[in-house]
């Protein structure tokens, strides 16, 4: 096992920059998994670690030694691509063993630890079998089994399930957090599905052009997003946004306008703004109200889609006062159908409010 350590780490292609200074520590024995969107440089720093990219600058230290210049096969680390990338002609045991071989480990060696990791993924009556008889499930866990036999310091995953089935994904994010309890072995894995990392996560690191917008445990990011990013990035479904503007800034909270002129109380601390502050308004699905009836505090609109899926109700109502749609996740009971009228409730005590530079204000309540 062995920490990670990133100080003002940059990577550069020519003239473009892809990671901006990354300061990061990653516990030993932890599992960490790095989200963003489409280029914001995840797999990049990924690569990094792996030693498949050059540094341009910074450091990156791994077990406590510096390894900007050590060569792949000298970090201790083991990685698990997205292509399962098999020997077709070899057996599953073959196909886990070939690292070792290489290497010039013994043939009772390589036998001991290929029955080790077949044992753990539960595969021992593949081992025998070619790729091609296999299942995309199945040839994902012998291609974590090459890894695993290596008994590496750290495990690199870049996005392992993205080309498995949603069953076969759901499958294996549980035997994921199974392996990593019983080795007990530092983790790094990217993805950009955020469910995985909410899932599997240890801790998050939010990756944006290039840098981090915010590190954390899934609760603490999805309950306190640092900024208007990470709060829309994590979540499914999305964050509700709504613009609206700073009418009064009080102990209890901040009262602000809706675009339609309703008026909401928000548990956010905006007492350093002046009336009037362009702000935005966010709150999630679940905690958003679908009610027949109005009242106080309450916004009137209209329900676009009407999505009964038996356990649960998504609402997708018009936006009060403006353009798009808000996305409310209501109880199965609930009787609105497409086309109904409804009155939206914000409670104040899940609404978040992002000032003009997109951070998240402290919250009150």
């Amino acid at each position: 096992m062995a920490n990670l350590q990133f100080q003002a780490l940059r990577k550069s292609f020519g003239d473009s920059e892809i990671l901006h200074g990354i300061d990061l520590e990653i516990q030993d024995g932890e599992f960490i998994v790095f989200v963003g969107p489409s280029g914001c440089g995840k797999s990049t720093l990924l690569r990094c670690i792996a030693g498949l990219e050059e540094i341009t600058s910074g450091e990156l230290s791994i077990g406590g030694q510096k390894v900007n210049d050590v060569p792949p096969s000298k970090r201790g680390i083991a990685m698990v691509f997205q292509s399962y990338a098999l020997y077709p002609h070899m057996t599953v045991a073959e196909n886990m063993a070939f690292g070792l071989k290489l290497a010039g480990h013994s043939k009772t060696e390589i036998a001991s630890a290929v029955n080790r990791a077949a044992e753990i993924l539960q595969i021992e009556s593949l081992l025998d079998r070619r790729p091609k008889a296999l299942s995309g499930g199945q040839r994902q866990r012998v291609a974590i089994g090459r890894a695993i036999v290596r008994k590496p310091g750290v495990f690199l995953f870049d996005e392992p399930l993205s080309n498995l089935d949603a069953g076969l994904r759901v499958q294996m994010r549980v035997e994921l957090a199974r392996l990593h309890k019983d080795l007990a072995t530092t983790m790094v894995y990217v993805t950009h599905d955020q469910v995985e990392a909410m899932t599997l996560a240890h801790r998050i690191v939010v990756l944006n052009q290039g840098r981090i917008e915010q590190v954390g445990s899934p609760l603490e990011l999805y309950h306190h997003p640092a900024n208007r990013f990470v709060a829309g990035f994590i979540g499914s479904p999305k964050m509700n946004f709504l613009p609206c503007h700073l009418v009064a800034a009080k102990e209890g909270g901040a009262t602000v306008r809706l675009e339609d002129g309703t008026l909401l109380t928000a548990g956010a601390d905006a007492r350093g703004l002046a009336e009037g502050t362009p702000l935005t308004l966010g709150i999630r699905p679940e905690r958003l109200l679908a009610e027949t009836t109005g009242g106080e505090g309450t916004a009137r609109t209209t329900v676009v889609v009407a999505e009964h899926l038996g356990d649960t109700v998504f609402l997708y109502v018009q936006a009060p006062g403006g353009t798009g749609q808000l996305t409310v996740k209501a109880q199965p009971e609930n009787p609105l159908r497409t086309g109904d009228e409804t009155h939206l409730r914000f409670p104040a005590k899940h609404c978040l409010l992002f000032g003009p530079d997109d951070q998240t204000l402290p919250r009150l309540l």
